[in-house]
């Protein structure tokens, strides 16, 4: 009898488990399908340039103020950080190189991504799945226009025009606050420290840094105009289009950092 219901127990538990994987799997599939079509329909006409002008306008621009404070306060946070820890080793000099490597590598781009998906992923799953909600898209469809070109295309490529371009204000901006805290605080030479950071930083560091911007931004308006397409009916399917559009969102930028990272700096 024991053996019995064991038994049961372990089959309901790996047949749980075989859905989960299933269930996940399929969806990373309806994805990848979802991402090539994008990318298909980004090089064929017809293009909605006003559209495009809006979604770049509210992608880009309109993260300015989010993305310099956020800059600003992390390099300022991390200078001071690599001051009080260097000074245990009596390296406290390092603050300039490290807090450029720092930013430009990975706190910039990392931090630039994370704030998007907050800001735009959300805005644009909930705007798309409102759409849906109230029958729009469907009447985008009534008038012969391909809800994807119309609603993703222009999206997406705002993401990967404007996030780079962000990404480096933002990197810019952290390395002021480094510098400004450093200067005002610590004692830091102003024209020596930046020197030190000029000529720590090395061409690859910025490339890589401007190409983790153009894929954070691909991931973080793709998911939004993803999960806002697949959006149920009613407030409440709003709402979880949303909240799933923000979190898959940055769990896909902070694995995305890894493997670029891997590619670009692995030894």
């Amino acid at each position: 009898m024991t053996t019995g219901l064991t038994s049961n127990a372990v089959t309901r538990l790996l047949a749980t488990i075989g859905r989960t994987s299933l269930g996940a799997l399929a969806g990373i599939g309806r994805i990848v399908l979802f991402a090539l079509s994008t990318l298909r329909h980004m090089v064929t006409p017809p293009f909605y340039l006003r559209e495009f002008t809006q979604s770049l306008i509210n992608v880009g621009f309109l993260s300015l103020p989010v993305v310099g404070l956020t800059a600003l306060f992390t390099g300022g946070a991390l200078a001071l950080q690599i001051y009080s820890g260097g000074s245990r080793f009596s390296v406290e000099a390092v603050v300039p190189q490290i807090v450029a490597i720092g930013m430009v590598r990975e706190l910039g781009p990392v931090l630039v991504g994370l704030m998007i998906a907050a800001r735009v992923t959300a805005s644009v799953a909930a705007e798309i799945a409102t759409m849906k909600v109230t029958e729009q898209i469907d009447a985008l469809v009534t008038l012969s226009t391909h809800p994807m070109k119309y609603l993703t295309v222009p999206r997406v490529l705002a993401g990967l025009i404007s996030v780079p371009l962000l990404v480096a204000v933002g990197d810019i901006i952290g390395i002021f606050g480094g510098w400004l805290l450093a200067t005002q605080s610590l004692g830091f030479n102003p024209a020596t420290y930046l020197q030190n950071t000029v000529n720590f930083l090395e061409p690859s560091d910025i490339i890589s840094s401007l190409a983790k911007g153009a894929a954070f931004g691909f991931i973080a308006t793709l998911m939004g105009c993803y999960y806002g397409m697949q959006s149920g009916r009613g407030a409440q399917g709003v709402g979880n289009a949303t909240k799933s559009s923000v979190v898959a969102a940055a769990i896909l930028i902070l694995a995305a950092n890894f493997i670029l990272t891997q590619a670009f700096f692995a030894i």
